[in-house]
Parts: structure tokens; C-alpha cells; sequence
């Protein structure tokens, strides 16, 4: 498979706190978010602590000294802000999977769409091959998880899933990294809205061959997904530099 050789690079060095501000800000922009709901976290050290927006601000305005880090429990050890009992969504996740050291959970729109009726998304195009094997949905809706209990059941659910829509409600989004997370994330509503609006045309969509799915996802999360990470925070950055702050 071909590799580049280099590749353009972002121009600074950004710290964890920076890099999961600028994951915000890029999936606000991308439509993920809707208004005050959602969460990110990453796991920040052996601990178990990890980063949280705050609860209050929206995802658009999040620079990185307004994270707080909780530790396992939820408790606020850093920051100067309150969060949302949502975070056992994240917690119970962080715990039971070591490999999720990032976990994205909101509503973007088609993905809601989809989630309303219980229907996964068909892969119908290439880029929905990043998402071959990987999608799952929890049918059950069961109301705001607002403790360790709730959060550890929908953890047991979600399983070894890194792409889970969850019904009448939205999605959430493990991965090992945060350009990988961010990635992922900024790529799932589309993949959910071509899926719709061929569903809309009646028509069955043409088959993409597992063994080429395959292929595609290698491809496009192991070279796509640093380009996209660096060629988005460029942008945010000539934008709105004060993320960093």
C-alpha cells in the first residue's frame, strides 16, 4: 500500500489539553454537536484521570484551560468548572476498555435521524468502509445516564464496539487517539446522511465487496487519519487561535 513520503505538518507542537480543545472546536464546526449536549474525554493518566469539557460551554467557545480532568470516579481534581453527571457515560467506558482512551459521545443530526428509527447505517460509499465491523446499536433507551451503575451497563452493551448509535439519542465514539477519535467522529453523520438519502431514493444501494472494505478502512484510518487531524487544525488555528489559550 502506498505511503507518503512526508506530509505537511500543523506548525506547532500542541499540548493533550490544546489537541482535545481543538477536537472540540473542529467537531462543532463539522455540525456533530448539538448546543450545550456532549461530552469529550481522554484518559490523561495511569491514574484513570482524564480530560472533560466543563459543563456550560458550548463546544465551539472550549479553549484548553477551560478542561477540567475528573478522576475515575468523576470527581473534579483540575479546573475551575463543573461537569455533567453524564461523564459515567465515560467513566464506566474508560474502565471497562482500556483500549478507548478517547470516547466522543453527542447528536449530530442524521446520526439522530437514524437513531430514532433503530437502522444502522448501510456502508453505500468508500468512506463508510472506516466504519467496516465496527458499528453496533444499543436499541434500549433508558434516559440521561447520570451515574456509575447506568454508565456500567451501557459500557457492558456497547462492548468491544467503537461506533455505537444509541436509540432516540445519539452516538458515542472510542478510540485510541484523539486525531483517530476526531476523525472518526467528523466522518460518521455524513456516512449516516448518504445512507439516508439513499434509503429515500428507494433504491438498493450497489454492494462494495468486503475484501475492498477491508482494504479501504486500512487505508483511510492509517494514512487518512493524521492528514485530516493536521489539515483541520490548520484551519481552526488561522481561524480562531485563542483555542489554545
Amino acid at each position: 500500500m502506498w505511503s507518503p513520503r512526508i506530509t505537511p505538518p500543523i506548525g506547532v507542537e500542541l499540548s493533550d489539553a490544546q489537541a482535545l480543545a481543538c477536537a472540540f472546536r473542529i467537531l462543532a464546526r463539522d455540525g456533530f454537536s448539538e448546543n450545550i449536549a456532549g461530552h469529550i474525554t481522554m484518559v490523561k493518566n495511569d491514574d484513570g484521570d482524564m480530560w472533560i469539557n466543563p459543563w456550560g460551554l458550548w463546544w465551539n467557545e472550549v479553549r484548553a484551560s477551560d478542561l477540567c480532568v475528573v478522576n475515575r470516579d468523576g470527581a473534579v481534581v483540575d479546573g475551575q468548572w463543573d461537569v455533567t453527571p453524564a461523564f459515567h457515560i465515560h467513566t464506566e467506558l474508560h474502565r471497562m476498555r482500556p483500549d478507548a482512551r478517547v470516547v466522543v459521545h453527542n447528536h449530530p443530526y442524521y446520526v439522530t435521524v437514524l437513531a430514532a428509527v433503530g437502522v444502522l447505517p448501510e456502508i453505500v460509499h468508500q468512506t463508510g468502509s472506516m466504519f467496516d465491523g465496527d458499528l453496533a446499536f444499543v436499541h434500549e433507551y433508558t434516559g440521561e445516564v447520570d451515574d456509575a451503575e447506568l454508565g456500567a451497563d451501557l459500557a457492558r452493551r456497547i462492548g468491544d464496539k467503537s461506533v455505537v448509535i444509541l436509540a432516540s439519542h445519539g452516538i458515542i465514539v472510542t478510540a485510541p487517539t484523539i486525531q483517530e477519535a476526531t476523525y472518526r467522529s467528523a466522518s460518521i453523520d455524513r456516512v449516516c446522511r448518504l445512507a439516508y438519502d439513499v434509503m429515500l431514493l428507494g433504491r438498493d444501494p450497489l454492494a462494495i465487496a468486503p475484501g475492498l472494505r477491508h482494504g479501504m478502512k486500512r487505508s483511510l484510518l492509517e494514512r487518512g487519519t493524521d492528514v485530516f487531524w493536521a489539515g483541520a487544525v490548520r484551519s481552526l488555528l488561522r481561524r480562531e487561535p485563542e483555542v489554545l489559550d
